[in-house]
């Protein structure tokens, strides 16, 4: 189903002058990284699996490779992101083996209701076919628009579960192209747009507005629940991706100055059931904003993100989804250009 070109992840290995690598896989490509040690094995080249659960490019286990004594690690499954590594680390985004384009012809009448003018956006597995979606869409009489992101993301029109600013272009609608509801969940409320999403392995076709007004709902009465709470635990990420300290320290901050008892807490792998022995009324996860969404219902306490603590406090009013911004673009690199090419495979591997 994914796409991972073993023999440019050795060459690539042997430009380093590697011995021994450590392979951190998410879970749905365990099989491939299994695979992909057995191939670098019988190539000379000594291979540890990392077993733990990977949750992203935010997520590297590059620290973990030195401990083990790896001169490199492979990280699967997910694009560069711009970090502090510990070893030369090359990204492997594993592109799916599914053409979009049935999909999508599949479900123009709905992605007429978009509008004209339109925004593209997908994750890393299907970037490669970006630029064939973009000329069907024209094709077809729409004006597609495929913004380029802040530094975080790695191609234009690519989103995160953290980051939709390639999202945000002068567009009618947002059509997103890929499987799960996290991503155009997230795309739907950070450009509060409207937004379909086309899956390419089912072909089917999901409004999201309504998905995402059922989540904004609900995040509601988290905040709600939250209003008599004293104490909060702010929970910051020890994940190099993740790690938000100065964001942390500015809610505890704001906690504090409105009358509320704050604690600073690090953790790596976030879970109510390691926090059960504390003292506290209230959780703030700064850190990956799935967290607090995606596993609120195993909290017995209310958890919220960064920008729900500002509305608790009537910082804010209205609501606005958590994001982890990258750097900006320079002013000659605008939102919301055409593209012009798809990115080259051999600039899919980036190592630090």
């Amino acid at each position: 189903m994914h796409e991972v070109p073993f023999g440019e992840i050795l060459e690539r290995l042997r430009g380093i002058g590697s011995k021994k690598v450590l392979i951190q896989t998410p879970e749905g490509l365990k099989k491939e990284a299994q695979e992909l040690a057995d191939f670098l094995e019988a190539k000379g080249i000594e291979v540890i699996i990392n077993g733990d659960v990977n949750y992203g490019a935010c997520d590297p286990a590059d620290s973990k490779a030195k401990l083990l004594g790896c001169d490199a690690l492979i990280h699967l499954g997910h694009s560069y992101m711009m970090l502090h590594l510990d070893v030369p680390t090359i990204f492997v985004p594993a592109f799916a083996k599914v053409d979009p384009i049935p999909a999508l012809e599949k479900n123009l009448g709905e992605i007429r209701k978009l509008g004209k003018r339109i925004a593209l956006v997908t994750t890393a597995q299907h970037i490669l076919h970006l630029e064939r979606m973009c000329r069907f869409l024209e094709e077809k009489g729409f004006e597609v628009l495929v913004g380029r992101g802040d530094s975080r993301v790695s191609w234009p029109g690519q989103v995160l579960g953290c980051n939709f600013s390639a999202a945000r272009v002068e567009a009618e609608g947002v059509l997103f192209v890929g499987a799960g509801y996290f991503h155009p969940l997230g795309v739907a409320i950070a450009t509060k747009k409207p937004t379909l999403a086309v899956n390419p392995y089912s072909g089917d076709a999901i409004w999201m507005n309504k998905e995402a007004e059922r989540l904004v709902k609900k995040r509601w009465a988290q905040i709600v629940k939250a209003m008599d709470a004293e104490k909060f635990g702010v929970i910051v990420s020890t994940k190099k991706g993740q790690l938000r300290l100065a964001e942390a320290r500015k809610i505890a901050n704001l906690l504090r100055e409105h009358g509320k008892y704050a604690r600073l807490i690090a953790m790596d792998y976030i879970s109510y059931s390691a926090l059960e022995g504390f003292d506290f009324d209230a959780y703030v996860v700064v850190a990956c904003p799935r967290v607090p969404i995606d596993d609120y219902e195993n909290w017995r306490k209310p958890v919220l993100t960064p920008k729900e603590v500002e509305i608790l406090l009537g910082i804010r009013e209205e609501y606005e989804f958590d994001e982890i911004p990258g750097a900006e673009r320079k002013e000659d690199e605008p939102f919301g250009v055409s593209l012009k090419g798809s990115p080259a495979k051999n600039a899919d591997f980036d190592r630090m």
